[in-house]
């Protein structure tokens, strides 16, 4: 094919979707927001292949559409060489103490099927010979390695490194996360870009009044509680926040229910043993992972959201901005990039501080004016965002790097500046 017609055909994008529904949290849900985003792109000579483990497709299949399908992995990966040239990039611009040989393979799936550029949103990656889209997500591991055995947190870093090195572009949420990998991976500037992802809960279908009623029968819900969507993660500092409720029961200002969705990993013994060392078991619901329709129920039944992690790098565009979307007022952390991106939005806490995050629950707990207020603060802040308009902002990347034409569009929405 001469290089014009290579220039001006179709543009095949692959995007890494090779996880289990429910393992991963957050990058799952970026996942669906980008499938969702791009399936609704009705112009453009693109089309998305979602790779995926066979089997593991369901939790995705909802969410495709339009130019996008799926491109099921080999059952057996045979781990084939890494291709010559990208050994050698590899080889000499990796910076740490690991070989690259230790890298992940790919297993020829993208390359029979002719991929142009490979989109990789999952922290995960494998080496490739042609352009690459890399989302580190967040360097938690250089910040809290307590949380983080040996194995883990060199692992991170050998693939971090290497696949930032390998990447053509470097997403992130929010200008606190460009910093932090431009100031501990030193990488050139220019491929490290902001751009804000919309609430993931956005791509889901709105629930009926029946998916609300079968929530709060399944979950046995109370009329009324505080609602926290995270993964049992230690960071995720679940052990304060039952300590804040307990603190406002013990004083006798509120007994307060709270209801927690996400996988319950293995620190979830840690944080049950602590619920019920605080006589909390009859307060405390911690549902598991939930189905997208149930996420959006519980919202929609909760009187207020709390996020009290320890660590958020990937910005508020996960719990937070789903309450915004949601309509429900927030109290969250002031860790990281938090503080800037709620701004007025919502009661913002130390989370080491357990007195300063149950005064915030109480607030928002008994006063029903500041709900209203910082309700209507957050619709407002998050109406900026939704996931075609993130879809585009990355369409006009992957024809930038693959050297595609770019149209009047893609030129605006690349020269614009990021905004929270």
């Amino acid at each position: 094919m001469r290089e014009a017609d290579t220039k001006n055909g179709t543009l095949h994008v692959g995007l890494d979707a090779r996880l289990v529904s429910g393992r991963p949290g957050g990058t799952q849900q970026v996942v669906i927001g980008l499938a969702h985003g791009l399936s609704r792109l009705e112009e453009g000579r693109e089309r998305y292949s979602f790779l995926v483990m066979p089997g593991q497709s369901d939790w995705l299949e909802p969410y495709l559409g339009g130019a996008c399908r799926l491109l099921p992995a080999k059952p057996a990966p045979p781990k084939p060489g890494v291709p010559a040239r990208a050994l050698r990039r590899l080889r000499s611009s990796f910076r740490g103490a690991h070989s690259a040989a230790r890298l992940a393979k790919s297993d020829g799936t993208i390359e029979a099927s002719a991929v142009d550029i490979m989109h990789f949103p999952l922290q995960t990656a494998f080496v490739v010979s042609v352009p690459s889209i890399y989302h580190p997500h967040d360097l938690q591991h250089l910040h809290h390695p307590e949380f983080f055995t040996r194995a883990e947190w060199e692992g991170r870093e050998l693939d971090y490194r290497a696949f930032c090195d390998q990447a053509a572009m470097i997403p992130v949420t929010s200008q606190w996360n460009r910093n932090d990998l431009l100031e501990h991976y030193s990488l050139p500037p220019h491929k490290v870009v902001v751009i804000p992802l919309a609430p993931a809960i956005g791509a889901y279908h709105p629930p009926t009044q029946e998916d609300l009623e079968r929530a709060h029968a399944k979950f046995s819900l109370p009329d009324r509680f505080v609602f926290y969507p995270a993964q049992t993660w230690a960071h995720k500092n679940h052990l304060r926040l039952v300590e804040a409720i307990a603190r406002l029961r013990d004083k006798g200002r509120a007994s307060i229910p709270v209801v927690c969705s996400g996988t319950k990993n293995d620190f979830y013994r840690v944080i049950a043993r602590r619920v019920r060392d605080l006589g909390l078991e009859d307060a405390v619901v911690f549902t598991g992972f939930v189905e997208p329709e149930e996420l959006n129920a519980l919202y929609q039944l909760s009187h207020c959201v709390v996020v009290p992690t320890l660590f958020e790098a990937a910005g508020g565009f996960g719990p937070v901005a789903e309450a915004f979307l949601a309509g429900r007022p927030v109290a969250c952390s002031n860790v990281t990039s938090l503080s800037d991106e709620v701004g007025d939005a919502a009661l913002v806490f130390d989370p080491l501080n357990v007195p300063a995050m149950a005064e915030s629950i109480h607030r928002l707990w008994t006063d029903p004016a500041l709900c209203d207020q910082l309700a209507e603060r957050g619709r407002l802040k998050v109406a900026r965002y939704d996931w075609v308009r993130t879809a585009r902002i990355f369409r006009a990347h992957y024809r930038r790097i693959a050297e595609r034409q770019l149209t009047r569009e893609d030129k605006a929405l690349l020269a614009a500046p990021a905004f929270f």
